[in-house]
């Protein structure tokens, strides 16, 4: 039994369309402080500076690099505090699913990559296995900003647009790699798990019968659609809890390691 008294009040999730598709930037925003020396040395860890005049294949493989450097030096836990600055979330060396998606998104926003992200509410059941003994403690609806990258021209026909979701490869064939989809148990993350296995939102791929479902299509609750910013998602549908559930739970949540279940 999830709780819906964690959430935001009066914020009602639900697509809003305006007519406008959202064109993403590579601008800084206040949680994409890409300019912050922090985030500097992070691409300096990388390798090589940020180019702008590179192929949409090397553009491709610096985010890959930068998605395994962060998953390896930005320790998970399950922090709130989704609009958490990106230089905040490297100065801890720490930050849920949510953040280190932010941190990426700003390594391809310093490197001439603009970003956007897709709005999806899903239903707190998912966060279960973490949670077996603190079930009423999990909030109803998770707010996710998952990430697209613009990485070829605007004239493709998905306006060059490439989901995190397939960062490392089309989903049939993220699909058919061992260990089956997503189960949202053990050590393994959200922010890990979609550089090896495919992690469908819509319902279009199959993970094999004897293995964890890669279609979790099932547990979304709503499409809120795309944003220029994770910003301006969070803006105009609040964070998933709600300012007092956040005090409440970052000091301890904020810390807790995610790289196992919670009991």
């Amino acid at each position: 039994m999830t709780s819906s008294m964690l959430r935001p009040r009066n914020r009602v999730r639900t697509a809003t369309p305006d007519g406008r598709a959202a064109e993403g930037s590579t601008e800084p925003t206040r949680i994409l402080d890409w300019r912050h020396p922090r985030v500097g040395e992070l691409l300096g860890s990388l390798g090589s500076a940020p180019d702008r005049d590179v192929s949409a294949g090397d553009r491709l493989e610096a985010l890959r690099r930068a998605h395994r450097r962060i998953a390896a030096t930005v320790r998970p836990v399950y922090s709130v505090q989704d609009e958490r600055p990106v230089s905040e979330v490297l100065r801890r060396g720490r930050g849920s699913c949510s953040q280190r998606l932010a941190v990426l998104e700003s390594v391809a926003r310093a490197g001439g990559v603009a970003t956007r992200v897709r709005g999806l509410v899903v239903d707190g059941a998912l966060w279960y296995p973490r949670f077996p003994r603190m079930r009423r403690l999990v909030p109803d609806q998770v707010l996710l900003a998952w990430p697209e990258f613009r990485l070829g021209p605007a004239g493709e026909a998905d306006g060059g647009w490439l989901a995190v979701s397939e960062l490392f490869g089309g989903l049939d064939e993220l699909s058919v790699h061992p260990g089956g989809g997503f189960t949202n148990a053990g050590p393994e993350t959200l922010f890990e798990a979609l550089s090896r296995t495919a992690i469908d939102w819509d319902g279009h791929t199959a993970c094999p019968a004897d293995a964890a479902a890669c279609d979790l299509s099932g547990h979304v609750v709503a499409d809120l659609g795309r944003f220029d910013s994770r910003d301006d998602l969070f803006d105009l549908h609040g964070q998933t809890l709600c300012r007092t559930a956040r005090l409440v739970a970052e000091p301890v949540m904020g810390r807790r390691s995610a790289g196992a279940a919670a009991g």
